[in-house]
């Protein structure tokens, strides 16, 4: 860790001293279990690793990790074991799909409905879309037929994304949304899908972090800022025409008589429980999992409700409903206030004082907290999203103890992250928190290429590279 180009406050030198030398501690308790993992790249845990990967690549979903790093895990750490796999932070599916690929049937939860939508859809592709489902399909491609279409069916806006496309572009998407309405369910959910993929390409905005980047073309510039220009912003017909052709071209490839895709077995079942993992987990049987596969919502202020905006509003989702989403997230934003653990589950109160107990987590809740009482963090809501993260994940960890059979693995790819000038080893204080829940440590493999802080932090207290991790836990 480094020091602050400023002198720091006495006080504030003490906490950070305080916090190095626990997370020294602690590293030294785990220092057998870190090992490097050259089969790792940021590729692999991340949606890159996905790219050109039939069915995987249709939606740029850039919180996933690649099918390839979950096929490497389970056939390393699940193999012929018979049983099912689990993910709580299900996303676009990446853990379901790949283990189903394999025989290996999968539950997944999922909160944000863009990631519902898309699983929803890649299981009708794969196993319900008929001959004749497709050769509709092949005919929008061929007749464009929302183009002379006349009953436009209007999308719903919330703030974030009013004026998010070029006028031509809002007639386009709504002709084609009133088109679509004419066909079956099952076409119908694979058009919507395609439209869903290409949302971002045909709008003003980027993805970028924490928020939607505005194109200076918008109007939305903000006086005193830099002019943004995310390049070419496609026409909605080229796009939405490109984007069904991928789609068709993967189903059709891999066409057989009676599935889609062939596999060397039948694929398992999969089975999408829509809803927080906090309150949906509860609910599961316990000693139920083979496996547990993930990646939680890193501890990054990033808020998926507005990076996903634009999509979440073509699913009709109003501003109170996107909201109210941000609030059942896991706490991994400024905005995310304190959750009542205890009322959602009141089971959980072992697991609350274990993260309590954990000592470098409350060295740094009350670092940051100081910070906060001083008035020098960029956002007061941190302490509180950071305290809330992990307690939690603590909960989540528990359930996952709860519902895994004995000596099966739980595997979560997460990030390390940094808040006024001091790094967080959330890969070694979750796994504190984990051995006190049950399970054993067998690896903490770290991706090579390491991560920088954000361009604040850097600005501010210099560049630190920061950890990305795959976690190995074994349920004792």
């Amino acid at each position: 860790m480094t020091s602050d180009r400023n002198t720091p406050h006495p006080e504030t030198a003490e906490l950070r001293a305080k916090i190095v030398a626990l997370d020294t501690e602690l590293a030294e308790s785990f220092k057998t279990q870190f090992s490097g993992a050259p089969f790792l790249s940021r590729k692999v845990v991340s949606f890159q690793g996905n790219k050109g990967k039939p069915a995987y690549s249709w939606y740029k979903y850039k919180e996933a990790f690649s099918a390839g790093l979950v096929e490497y895990f389970l056939g390393s750490y699940v193999g012929q074991v018979s049983g099912k796999v689990l993910d709580p932070f299900a996303g676009i599916g990446t853990t379901l799909f790949a283990a189903s690929s394999q025989g290996i049937p999968a539950d997944g939860i999922e909160l944000l409905p863009i990631g519902q939508e898309i699983i929803r859809a890649r299981l009708l592709s794969e196993r319900e879309l008929t001959s004749n489902d497709i050769a509709t399909l092949e005919s929008w491609i061929k007749s464009l037929p929302w183009k002379e279409f006349s009953e436009r069916l209007p999308f719903s806006t919330i703030p974030i994304t009013e004026n998010a496309y070029p006028p031509e572009t809002v007639e386009a998407i709504e002709r084609y949304r009133g088109a679509l309405q004419q066909e079956d369910e099952k076409v119908q959910a694979i058009l919507r899908l395609a439209l869903l993929c290409v949302l971002e390409s045909v709008s003003y905005t980027r993805k970028d972090g924490q928020y939607l980047r505005w194109d200076a073309r918008s109007g939305k510039r903000r006086p005193g800022t830099k002019a943004f220009n995310k390049g070419e912003i496609l026409a909605f017909d080229a796009a939405i025409t490109a984007k069904l052709k991928e789609i068709l071209s993967d189903i059709r490839d891999v066409q057989m008589p009676v599935t889609l895709f062939p596999v060397k077995q039948p694929m398992a079942d999969i089975r999408l429980f829509e809803g927080s993992c906090l309150e949906v987990l509860p609910t599961l049987e316990t000693v139920a999992y083979t496996a547990v596969m993930t990646s939680p919502p890193y501890c990054n202020r990033y808020d998926y409700t507005r990076t996903y905006a634009l999509e979440l509003a073509m699913l009709e989702l109003t501003k109170a409903e996107v909201s109210h989403l941000r609030q059942e997230m896991l706490s991994c934003t400024v905005e995310n206030r304190e959750k009542d653990l205890l009322k959602i589950c009141p089971q959980w109160k072992p697991f609350i004082e274990i993260a309590n107990q954990q000592k470098l987590l409350q060295a740094i809740n009350t670092y940051l907290q100081h910070e906060k009482d001083a008035g020098t963090l960029n956002n007061n809501g941190i302490p509180r999203m950071v305290r809330g993260y992990f307690l939690e994940m603590a909960c989540v960890m528990g359930e996952c103890a709860r519902v895994l059979k004995p000596n099966a693995r739980l595997l979560m790819v997460n990030d390390n992250v940094r808040y006024a000038g001091v790094s967080i080893s959330v890969d070694m204080i979750l796994s504190d928190i984990a051995r006190s829940l049950g399970f054993e440590v067998e690896k903490i493999w770290v991706v090579p290429i390491k991560k920088g802080n954000s361009s604040q932090q850097m600005g501010t207290y210099g560049r630190v590279p920061l950890r990305k991790c795959v976690y190995v836990w074994r349920r004792r």
